[in-house]
């Protein structure tokens, strides 16, 4: 066993020590706050984060063996960006069977048992498809959810209005912060285009047919109520981005930069997508990175118009799932990785400046989408 493997092993066995501890720390606050402002609770990784994992849409009921894979990447980090499973249901007994099913993977327990994770949720594993605050189980779900991914009692994400949580990673030179959104707990209802009286199954169908691309069912909403976060966690968010941290991972379920695909993303909420960027603009937060989940398909994007810096955002989707049609993004960098993958975010602290790499890897852990970057030229211009 290597001595990385060794670190690894050694972090996971003592998370469980530390993360039983936390409820007397959370009971008066002081202790974390003074180590960790103003994120939430988890065992910290004081050595410095090198190689963070991610990815979506594992369905519970096929074969995964895209975990060997992973772990052959050797990870100090995974983060699931939700359709974790397909739940997609109202009997809570079904989603935990459901949940149960991924416990048994063997190579999901090899990564439990070797690598942190960090989880946040999505639709299917929230519940329904395409599913906001009105889904009635949510608050059964959110118990299921956390109860599966190990979240100490005392947690804020068992009360708060959603499960969201943002979390701070390695030394404070090197610090990485990992700020994970709820986009489903409090959305309001999403808007739907004219399909000219088209089921859509139809609409898709023809729009197959001609060759060209299928963007989905889904509108833009210019009203200034329509969220997907809701204020409470607006204003969580917005302390969020006053923590010191070198490099931010901002992991969305949904997409932030694409230029609407017409499915679920966070441009279909309007003032919520110029609230975001209006928001690190506004604090001068650097180092953000986006990566995301969701689509069933892997891509780079980019944005470099009305932004702090260049924005970019590696989506991965999925672990299992594939989706073999093209769909639009005027910001996308590259061509779309239609095989299941996951995503893989490198960084060299030794580099002057830091480097951050971003890959989307296939089954085989060939990097099929590959983006390196400068650490100094993701902070705010003059």
């Amino acid at each position: 066993m290597s001595d990385h493997d060794e670190t690894r092993r050694r972090f996971v066995r003592d998370s469980l020590v530390v993360g039983a501890a936390l409820g007397g720390v959370l009971q008066s606050g002081a202790a974390w706050s003074q180590s960790r402002p103003m994120s939430d609770p988890h065992p910290a990784l004081e050595r410095p984060l090198t190689r963070i994992a991610f990815g979506s849409c594992a369905k519970q009921s096929k074969d995964q063996p895209i975990w060997d894979t992973v772990l052959a990447s050797r990870p100090d980090l995974f983060v699931f960006l939700g359709d974790n499973i397909y739940g997609d249901t109202r009997d809570m007994g079904e989603l935990r069977a459901k949940y149960a099913q991924l416990a048994a993977k063997p190579g999901f327990q090899k990564l439990r048992a070797t690598t942190p994770i960090v989880a946040i949720w999505d639709d299917h594993d929230y519940g329904e498809d395409d599913a906001g605050a009105d889904y009635p189980m949510k608050e059964q779900s959110r118990q299921i959810f956390l109860d599966f991914w190990q979240e100490h009692a005392a947690s804020p994400r068992r009360s708060r209005n959603g499960i969201y949580a943002s979390y701070l990673f390695g030394p404070e030179d090197r610090r990485v912060q990992v700020i994970m959104p709820d986009l489903r707990f409090n959305r309001t209802p999403i808007a739907r285009q004219d399909l000219g009286g088209q089921s859509y199954k139809e609409w898709e169908q023809a729009k197959r047919k001609a060759g060209g691309e299928v963007p989905g069912p889904y509108a833009r909403l210019p009203d200034h109520e329509a969220t997907m976060l809701g204020e409470q966690q607006w204003r969580w968010l917005e302390q969020q981005f006053d923590v010191p941290a070198q490099l931010r991972i901002f992991a969305s379920s949904l997409q932030v930069l694409a230029d609407f695909p017409g499915w679920e993303a966070w441009i279909n909420y309007a003032r919520d997508h110029q609230r975001l960027i209006e928001l690190i603009r506004r604090k001068r937060a650097g180092g953000v990175i986006f990566i995301s989940g969701d689509t069933h398909y892997a891509e780079l994007t980019r944005l470099d118009v009305n932004v702090p810096y260049p924005f970019w955002e590696l989506t991965s989707s999925g672990l299992t799932e594939v989706w073999p049609v093209n769909v639009p993004n005027a910001n996308r960098v590259g061509e779309q990785l239609r095989e299941p993958n996951f995503g893989l975010i490198e960084i060299d602290w030794s580099a002057a400046p830091v480097g951050v790499t971003l890959k989307a890897l296939d089954l085989n852990g060939v990097a099929r989408i590959e983006q390196r970057l400068s650490l100094d030229k993701l902070q705010a211009r003059s």
